[in-house]
C-alpha cells in the first residue's frame, strides 16, 4: 500500500519521490519505481475518499503508489489522505487538470486514474487489471464495467441496470471516469493527458481519443460508483441533463459550457435538479450560434443519435426482464446495421438522419423556436451570465 515519504502538502509533486508501497514481498525502498500508479483526483471528498483507501489498502499482488491530486477541498479531505499515509499535491481545481498533474512525473508503465467514490470489490483487483491488460497492443486502454450503490446498498431499477450493462459494451460515448482508466503511461502521455480546457467532460475527450488511436479493454471485476447524484437530483432529470450535456458536446457547442452554471455539482453540493433553465440556456447558446452553425449541431447530435440505435436494443431487452449479457443486443444491433451498410442503403441512413433532426429540432427546442432558429439572421455574439 503506498505511504507518503512527507505527511504534508506540497504545493507541486517533487521529482524522484517514490511513495512506499505494500504488495508482492511486502514494503518497497523509497526511490524503486513502481509499476502502477494510482491518481485520484479530490474536491470536498471526505464521505467517499476513506472507502477507496481502504480498498486500496486491501489491494494484493501489486506494487503500487497512491497520488491524491486535491483540487482545494474545504472539508477534511487533505487529512484523510495524509492519515492514511498518502502523497498528497495540491492543484488548481478541475478533473482533468488535477489528474494530468496527478501523473506528470510518473516513470512507471501504468496510470491508472479512479474517482474517490469508486469502490473496488476484489483484492486482486488491480492485479488482475494489469494482468489482462499485459499482452495487449501498447494502444490498449482499460476501464471496468459499473455497478451502483447507496450507503453501501446495491442501488435497483432500471436505469441503473441499464446504465450498469452500457458500461460494458467499449462503446463511444459509453466510457466515463466512473468507470476508471488503466493506461500506459507512454500511451497518456502521447495522447496528450487530459484536456483540461473545460472543467469537466475530460474523461469522455480522452475515451474518444483513446477510440481514434487505438482500442478499449474491460477489466475483470467491476467497480461500484454512488448513486447518490440521481437520488438527491432525481434519476430522470439527472439522465436527462447528461443526454443534454452530451447533445452539446457532440454539437460542438462549448459555449454551453463554459457560460452555464453548475452543470456538474461536486457531489456534496447536489441537490434537486431544474432542467428547464439548462434546456432554456441551450437554445441561447444555439441561438447566438446563428443558423448555420444551430443546423450543423443538430445535425451531428442527430447523426450521432442513429449511430447509437443500439442503446434501444439493449433498453427493451432490459426493460422486459431478460437477463442478457450487454454484449448480444449490441451485437443484434450491429448485425443489423451491417446489413445496411451497402450503398444502396445510404439514402435511407440520411433519410433517416433527416427525420431524428427535424423530430430532435421540434422535441427539444419547440416549433416556435426551430423556425426562429432557422429563419432569422445570424446575431452577434451573445454573453449569458451564470444563473441566468
Amino acid at each position: 500500500m503506498a505511504r507518503a515519504a512527507d505527511s504534508g502538502v506540497s504545493a507541486c509533486p517533487s521529482a524522484g519521490f517514490r511513495a512506499r508501497c505494500s504488495g508482492r514481498g511486502g514494503p518497497r525502498a523509497l526511490n524503486v519505481v513502481p509499476d502502477l500508479r494510482v491518481v485520484v483526483p479530490t474536491l470536498d471528498e471526505a464521505d467517499t475518499l476513506p472507502g477507496l483507501l481502504a480498498d486500496l489498502a486491501a489491494q494484493r499482488g501489486v506494487d503500487f503508489e497512491v497520488v491524491i491530486a486535491d483540487g482545494g477541498s474545504r472539508d477534511t479531505t487533505v487529512a484523510i489522505a495524509r492519515a492514511a499515509g498518502q502523497r498528497c499535491i495540491e492543484c488548481a481545481p478541475g478533473r482533468g487538470h488535477q489528474m494530468n498533474q496527478g501523473a506528470w512525473d510518473f516513470t512507471g508503465r501504468w496510470l491508472l486514474f479512479l474517482h474517490a467514490d469508486t469502490r473496488l470489490i476484489h483484492t486482486q483487483q488491480l492485479a488482475d487489471a494489469l494482468a489482462a491488460l499485459a499482452g495487449t497492443p501498447g494502444c490498449t486502454a482499460g476501464h471496468f464495467a459499473l455497478s451502483f450503490a447507496l450507503d453501501g446498498v446495491p442501488a435497483h431499477g432500471l436505469l441503473y441496470r441499464y446504465m450498469a450493462a452500457k458500461s460494458r459494451t467499449n462503446r463511444r460515448y459509453t466510457i466515463n471516469g466512473d468507470q476508471g482508466c488503466l493506461i500506459r503511461r507512454r500511451f497518456f502521455n502521447a495522447l496528450g493527458g487530459y484536456d483540461t480546457r473545460l472543467a469537466f467532460l475530460e474523461d469522455q475527450r480522452l475515451a474518444g481519443r483513446i477510440h481514434d488511436a487505438g482500442q478499449w479493454q474491460l477489466l475483470p471485476h467491476a467497480v461500484i460508483t454512488s448513486a447518490r447524484r440521481f437520488e438527491c437530483e432525481g434519476r430522470l432529470r439527472r439522465y436527462a441533463l447528461m443526454g443534454l450535456i452530451m447533445a452539446m458536446y457532440v454539437g460542438e457547442l462549448e459555449t454551453f459550457f463554459t457560460t452555464a452554471d453548475a452543470i456538474y455539482a461536486p457531489q456534496s453540493a447536489t441537490g434537486r435538479l431544474r432542467l428547464v433553465p439548462y434546456f432554456r440556456h441551450a437554445l441561447r447558446v444555439i441561438e447566438a450560434a446563428g443558423p448555420a452553425h444551430g443546423v450543423q449541431a443538430v445535425w451531428r447530435v442527430a447523426g450521432c443519435v442513429r449511430a447509437q440505435t443500439w442503446q434501444l436494443h439493449l433498453a427493451i431487452a432490459l426493460a422486459l426482464g431478460r437477463r442478457v449479457d450487454a454484449v448480444k443486443p449490441v451485437r443484434l444491433a450491429d448485425r443489423a446495421r451491417s446489413l445496411s451498410s451497402s450503398a444502396l442503403a445510404q439514402p435511407v441512413h440520411v433519410a433517416a438522419q433527416v427525420v431524428l433532426f427535424f423530430v430532435l429540432a421540434v422535441a427539444v427546442f419547440g416549433p416556435l423556436a426551430c423556425l426562429r432558429l432557422f429563419s432569422r439572421p445570424a446575431p452577434g455574439p451573445v454573453f449569458i451570465a451564470r444563473g441566468q
